[in-house]
């Protein structure tokens, strides 16, 4: 199966719900069971059914996680931009393998990362959506995944990896269960909460478990110019975070350039607020921004005087930024023996009350950003969940390679285990863990195409409420459910209609009904993200 173990209680207790809130390490019963458990699965599964196929090397490669932020599948000049300039992801894809059907897990922020932290879909994750703690202060941070949750940082450490994370993290504020340092880095430097990182001129960024002031005179991620002049240097201030994070990335690769290393990087570019480098505003055509003129907060975050130009520039600095950790690498090298990855956790932003702009002045319609793939960010349409993906590991992956097989984040964690040589069943932190990816160690080597027995699901607390499942070709969508009038089942052939545009649920019921009964038999209840409709369904399955 490639649902790799089964083994879950169907909710937790409130003593477990407790936790969200609590700073507790693991659990010595959780341990204990650990080790029984541990041993009836290397007895009752074998290791051929679990997928896992080991790397060829006998060293621990290096692996290098990058994470972009709101950018769309058509963002980059490997997927077909024309427009924005991306030379260093470009070459990355050059020298790797590109993804053309790879999703993220969640249509937006936390939910996407807790997925890829965690290796369980969103029908099984304990981060479903959007959230904040809500402890009071002025950036708390998201909600905390607990002390249970067993991340792919948590599992590299304990194989022998060191663990760094810089950029945004968004699964809990510092000095709880969800902390990083709690989740298996040993390094961490960035924006714990993500409402903080609405602003590139922050007043402070976390350095492990406290706040660095960066800016003694920061900038808010909000404002509004109705009138006047909008002038770009009046939302800047004397630190900007993505430099520093980025530094921050570099000494670690300094530090660590001997021992095996997992370096995760979920960069902050391109989300809004728009605040790109002048250097980079000065390299795109003042003719982009005549027809609309400036952006003046119409649709939330920042004014911005050229929006268009500044929305390319926030995907060119990102991509500056991936070309001085390929360097890095180089430098030291380390290249030939580093998985590098690269991908986005959800897609474009969308549209706002202004419709000559998407939120934050984002310009997604004039640089196509999803591709011609229908939704944007907060959608489970393919615009959504589609994303980039880009895979270099020099003498596994040949050079400029496609994969059009269906992939999405649950399948990091089994594969950044078998590629660090994890046996996942007798590990003391796997091997009771439901985990919903398949191992695309196969695809990337190009040594055979790994089957995948169970939908990819999409159980989104967001929105409105929507739950979205691909099998094969299939793919169907269901919205509005947290709404009182809830939407009818949608079902779409990707292979013929790629962008979504002819429903063909009425003629296909059984498929409908197929899907559904596979995502209420497999799915658990968050009672933190509630969704009544299928809590009540999976419920009476359980019965």
């Amino acid at each position: 199966m490639n649902r790799l173990f089964r083994l879950r209680p169907s909710s937790r207790s409130s003593q477990h719900q407790s936790n969200h809130t609590a700073a507790a390490g693991r659990s010595p019963s959780r341990r204990f069971a650990s080790s029984l458990l541990r041993i009836v699965f290397a007895i009752a599964v074998p290791l051929a059914a679990s997928g896992v196929v080991w790397a060829d090397s006998t060293d621990q490669p290096n692996i290098v996680f990058i994470l972009a932020d709101d950018l769309g599948y058509g963002e980059l000049g490997s997927y077909g931009q024309q427009k924005i300039k991306t030379p260093n992801l470009d070459r990355l894809a050059s020298e790797g393998m590109r993804f053309t059907q790879h999703y993220t897990g969640a249509p937006v922020c936390a939910p996407a990362r807790c997925v890829l932290m965690t290796g369980q879909n969103l029908s099984h994750a304990q981060i479903r959506g959007n959230r904040d703690s809500g402890n009071g202060r002025i950036y708390p941070g998201q909600w905390p995944i607990t002390a249970d949750a067993v991340t792919i940082a948590e599992v590299l450490k304990e194989a022998g990896y060191v663990t760094g994370a810089f950029g945004k993290w968004g699964l809990g504020p510092s000095n709880t269960s969800g902390s990083p340092m709690k989740q298996g880095f040993d390094r961490y430097y960035g924006y714990n909460c993500q409402r903080n990182a609405h602003s590139y001129y922050p007043p402070f960024l976390d350095s492990d478990e406290r706040e660095v002031q960066i800016n003694l005179y920061p900038i808010p991620g909000h404002d509004r110019k109705p009138d006047g002049e909008v002038i770009a240097n009046d939302y800047r201030a004397k630190n900007y975070a993505p430099d520093l994070i980025l530094a921050e990335a570099t000494k670690f690769i300094d530090k660590h350039k001997n021992k095996p290393f997992f370096l995760y990087l979920p960069f902050v570019e391109p989300h809004v607020a728009m605040q790109p480098p002048q250097q980079w505003l000065d390299q795109y055509p003042e003719s982009w921004d005549e027809e609309n003129g400036p952006y003046r907060g119409e649709n939330g975050y920042l004014p911005h005087p050229r929006p268009r130009a500044a929305y390319a520039s926030m995907i060119s600095d990102l991509d500056e930024h991936v070309g001085t950790i390929l360097q890095q690498l180089e430098k030291h090298g380390l290249s030939e023996n580093t998985l590098i990855v690269f991908t986005s956790d959800n897609g474009p932003t969308h549209g706002g009350r202004d419709p000559r702009f998407h939120v934050g002045g984002a310009a997604c319609t004039f640089f196509n950003s999803t591709g011609g793939l229908r939704g944007f960010k907060g959608s489970c349409y393919e615009g959504g969940i589609r994303v980039p993906c880009i895979v270099k590991w020099p003498g596994h992956i040949k050079e400029n390679s496609v994969s059009e097989l269906p992939s999405y984040f649950p399948d990091w964690f089994v594969t950044l285990c078998a590629v660090a040589k994890v046996d996942l069943q007798t590990n003391d932190l796997t091997s009771n863990l439901m985990l919903d990816g398949i191992n695309l160690l196969p695809e990337l080597k190009s040594t055979s195409t790994p089957t995948r027995e169970s939908p990819m699901v999409w159980d989104f607390h967001n929105y409105g409420g929507i739950v979205a499942i691909r099998d094969g070709h299939w793919k169907a969508i269901r919205r509005n459910l947290l709404k009182k009038n809830p939407g009818d089942w949608e079902l779409y052939n990707l292979d013929t209609d790629r962008d979504e545009q002819h429903d063909v649920a009425a003629t296909h019921p059984e498929i409908i009904k197929r899907l559904e009964a596979t995502y209420v038999e497999t799915r658990s209840i968050e009672p933190d993200f509630a969704l009544p409709i299928y809590d009540k369904l999976t419920r009476e399955n359980a019965n």
